[in-house]
Formats: C-alpha cells, structure tokens, sequence
C-alpha cells in the first residue's frame, strides 16, 4: 500500500543510494546459467509447430490483464472481461472501473509491443527503446486510459496524472521512495545501465534486476506494480523468448506472497562487509533474481508441455466428445480431424476443404462448421473466408487445464 504524506521526508536523493543495480560478477555465475536454461526452453517452445500459438495470444492478454490487476485487488471475473472488450460495462460502478482498468491493460500490452517491434523494423534496438524513460511514461499512461477523474482519485484527495511522475514523497510499507526531485537521475542511471547490457543471458538477469529497481524507485503516484510489471513482460518478448505463449504476469501472481516478500527484502540495506559493495544488500538482490528466472521457466515448463501435439490432440477430442454428448449445440466429433489437422499445420483452410475433412455430408458439415464458429471452436475473418483453429474460454479446462482456473471456474458458474 503506498503511503502519500507532504511531511515524508525521503533519505534517498542519490543514485548511488540504490547500487548494486547488478550482483557482481564472482555471485553471477548460477543467475547466467539458470538465464541460459530459459533462454534454451523459451526458444524451444517458440519453435513448436503449433497453430495454438497464434490462437492462444488474445487469451493470455486477457489472462495477463485479470492477473495482474488480480494483485492490485483490482481484478474483476473474466467473463466481465469479455463484456468490456464489448464496450459492454456494468452498471456498478465499482465493476464498470475495474472493466476500464482490465480493458486498458490489454489494449497497453498491444501497443507497447507494437511499438516494440517498429523499432526492431527500424533496425533499432527494441530492448533499449524500452528502458526509455518515456517509453516508461507511455507504458503507464495507456494502462489508465480508460480512468475517469475518480477513478484516479488518491485516499488523500491528490489526483494521478497517468504517464507523469509523481511530484510528491511516498512510502510504500517501511520503503521511503526517493525524494520526487531525484527522480530523473535515479531513472537516468536506471536507463543507463540496464539498457546497454549485452545480449543474452545478461540481459535476462538485468531485466529481473531492473524489475526490482524501478519498483524501488516508485516513479508514478500510483500504478509502479502494474506498470513494472508490464515492462518486464515487454522485455521478455522483445527478446524474442516469449513469443505471446507465456508471461511473467501469470508467474507473479501465482506466487503474489513469495513475489511481494522478495521485493521488500531486497529494498533492505546491505547487510555487512559480504553483503556486496553497495547501499542495498546484493543478497536480497540476487534471491529476487533467481525467484524471477525460477517463476519464468516454471512458466515455460507449463506451456511446453501444454502444447506438445499428442496430448493436445487429445484435449481436442475430449472437449469435442463433451461437446458432442451434453451440449446439444451442433456439435459433432467429425470435427476432430480438421481441428486436429488445423493445430498442427499453422495455417487455414477454406471452409470446403474443412467440411471435406469432415466426412459428412455437406449440409450437416455446412451446420457442424457454422455451430463451431459460433462455439469459438473456429475463427474467421468474414463470413465467407477462411476458418482457423481458435482456443474458446469455456473449452480452457480441456484445452489448457490448470492455464487460468478462475476463468474455468467463471465459465461453469455462467453455465450454471
């Protein structure tokens, strides 16, 4: 919880007061090796040959939005998710504000990759781009978008101005933030020495580390978590290692205690002559480091086996059978074969030639199609174009078991 107070007085006002921005070289070695296990498992996983990936991405920005809202306790249920990509809002007013909030997060996380990937079309380093402090102000701003003036309220009676630092002291918990004056040369060296790492597993380690030094800094008024969060989400795909299959977020919030108890002992000072050179202990430092390497390959992990081909062939074939044997929607189990061809081949097809696969004549096929349309079973972008293979919410605990339980959980109380 942060703390607003005109009569906190900051001790920090130097840069210098929040090294070490990295551990030194001789307790690095396990953090690069672990950097290098994730970057071989990240690439791997990237490289399955999968329409899935394509198909699994507009959920997990939805999955990202709740989850990292879920921490803030700003979340509302996925299905109201839904509803606000819709521009379909409740009438409470509390649920309307965290449909605004969840809303633009998505949109953020789009356009910040978006922008991301200019740079690297520029043949400009998407990486460095990133650590820009204005591309920091961006990043905040357009995650309150969407906020009214109450919305940006503070219980002080002070208003947030998204995509501006604050102009005030804060404490969060037993953290004084620094003095609002230093904030440009804390985020000057913060930019400084993240952003002209090398390449590699170095610069995984350093976006571990700058995650935890920008939350220190606390730059906004409101919104550092989501904003810092986000950002270490956009390193890791701007580094080519996530690929829209998996993200840091859904770690997080996972482990929300262990993530929350890490920051706070690593904001602690050093803790004697082994504890590193710096004002801040290195220990504590490096623990964060390792939990956020550990959490992004539990998360790899998790996705790599959810997306090998035999058992997602299976998933597919229960989901259709429950489908088949419950639901009476039009569903049948002679869409297997195409849906199955549709995930392994990272492509579309013609309507003709997914009824042809089939096997059924061409006005129960004509309806089997229209019915897996309509289930989200299939995409399409007209209504006569080609169909390709989609990952609808309801069919997540056949799918993608265990992927975002509260979204199961919420299909089955809508359901019911």
């Amino acid at each position: 919880m942060t703390q607003k107070n005109k009569k906190i007085i900051s001790q920090y006002d130097h840069p210098d007061q929040f090294l070490p921005l990295l551990p030194a070289e001789h307790v690095a070695g396990p953090l690069y090796e672990k950097a290098s296990q994730l970057i071989k498992q990240a690439t791997h996983l990237s490289a399955l040959p999968t329409s899935g990936k394509r198909a699994l991405r507009p959920l997990l920005r939805k999955m990202n939005s709740y989850y990292t809202n879920k921490m803030e306790g700003q979340h509302t249920r996925p299905s109201e998710i839904d509803q606000a990509l819709a521009q379909e809002f409740s009438q409470n007013s509390d649920i309307a504000r965290k449909q605004r909030l969840a809303l633009a997060h998505i949109e953020a996380e789009v356009l910040c990759e978006q922008w991301a990937a200019q740079q690297l079309s520029k043949e400009l380093d998407p990486i460095a781009y990133l650590y820009q402090l204005e591309t920091l102000k961006q990043i905040h701003g357009h995650l309150f978008s969407h906020a009214s003036d109450l919305d940006l309220k503070q219980s002080d009676g002070s208003v947030m101005k998204p995509g501006f630092f604050r102009t005030q002291n804060v404490q969060i918990g037993l953290h004084e933030a620094p003095a609002p004056e230093s904030l440009d040369s804390f985020l000057k060296v913060w930019q400084g020495a993240y952003s002209s790492i090398r390449k590699g597993e170095a610069s995984v380690v350093a976006a571990a580390a700058a995650h935890h030094r920008l939350t220190w800094i606390h730059p906004f008024l409101d919104g550092n978590g989501r904003t810092s969060r986000l950002h270490t989400h956009l390193l890791f795909d701007a580094m080519e290692l996530s690929a829209g299959l998996w993200s840091p977020l859904r770690g997080f919030a996972r482990t929300e205690a262990q993530y929350k108890s890490l920051l706070q002992a690593a904001d602690e000072h050093r803790r004697g002559d082994l504890d590193g050179r710096g004002n801040l202990t290195q220990a504590g430092l490096v623990n964060w480091i390792h939990y956020v390497l550990d959490m992004c390959l539990d998360q790899v992990q998790f996705m790599t086996h959810n997306l090998k081909q035999d058992g997602m062939f299976n998933r597919i074939a229960a989901s259709l059978t429950f489908e088949a044997a419950s639901q009476n929607n039009g569903i049948r189990i002679e869409a297997l074969r195409p849906l199955q061809f549709l995930y392994a081949v990272q492509t579309d097809m013609t309507r003709a030639e997914f009824k042809q696969l089939c096997g059924l004549g061409e006005r129960v096929a004509t309806s089997l199609l229209s019915a897996l349309l309509k289930k989200g079973y299939l995409e399409t972008d007209s209504p006569h174009g080609n169909v390709r293979f989609a990952v609808p919410q309801h069919a997540l605990r056949f799918y993608f078991p265990a992927l975002w339980p509260e979204a199961e959980q919420d299909q089955s109380l809508s359901a019911g």
